[in-house]
């Protein structure tokens, strides 16, 4: 296909764009996401996980097939189902909502209303451009309206949307509209620090650099409360 002739057409800010094939590539090299939402079809859990499993264990076996590989080869021949176990049951079970944590939120008993950070929350996700990992940190702190929420389901919150395809900034605003929604209230910020390995395994292979996304709304919109949090997470430039 020259790169004149179009693919495809996407939905962004209202308006349809053809799609070239220079310009997915320039979009995948730029972050382009097309919704807060995670892009999925209506259908997308009609399969139940085990026939997921089979059939992506068929298409990964025919890519590894056009590649050359030799799937008679001790080392090779289980990857297909490695790998399609891998996808629907770790790396990709966000996308279910089913696997979203149960969250118990509990009384401020101790009227505590200052703000709290749960900082250096380690996560691994994928970049949904080219299906490579996404590894950083998420740094997120709210300000109790009367309910606090365990510590331990931050990390587990974050580590949900980060198990699915995903751009950075997406993953961003899905926690933070997330933990608004559960504790109810809007004073939430989110910090991701992130190595992006489409960046450094291929294209530009630059791998010192890093990506940084913040979301702040209610009370974290202000300067002298945002700068509390980032003097909490020792970032010493402006997010």
């Amino acid at each position: 296909m020259k790169p004149s002739e179009i693919m495809s057409s996407i939905q962004l800010n209202g308006k349809n764009i053809a799609l070239t094939d220079v310009l997915v590539d320039e979009m995948g090299d730029n972050h382009v996401q097309t919704s807060v939402d995670t892009p999925l079809r209506n259908d997308a859990f009609v399969l139940s996980d085990e026939d997921k499993i089979k059939a992506i264990e068929k298409h990964f076996r025919a890519i590894m097939e056009v590649l050359g590989l030799d799937l008679n080869d001790d080392s090779l021949k289980g990857t297909p189902k490695r790998v399609a176990k891998m996808y629907v049951k770790e790396i990709f079970k966000g996308l279910n909502p089913e696997n979203m944590p149960k969250v118990t939120l509990f009384n401020n008993s101790y009227h505590y209303n200052q703000m709290l950070v749960e900082k250096n929350i380690s996560f691994y996700s994928n970049c949904e451009h080219h299906f490579v990992p996404i590894i950083g940190r998420a740094h997120v702190a709210y300000i109790s309206n009367g309910k606090v929420i365990g510590l331990s389901k931050l990390n587990r919150i974050v580590n949900y949307f980060a198990k699915r395809p995903q751009v950075q900034e997406r993953l961003t605003m899905q926690i933070g509209t997330a933990l608004q929604k559960i504790l109810g209230t809007q004073d939430v910020a989110v910090v991701i620090d992130a190595k992006h390995l489409c960046v450094a395994s291929r294209g530009i292979e630059d791998d010192t650099s890093t990506t940084v996304t913040s979301f702040y709304e209610g009370k974290f919109k202000e300067e002298a409360t945002r700068s509390e949090f980032l003097k909490y997470l020792e970032l010493h430039t402006k997010v």
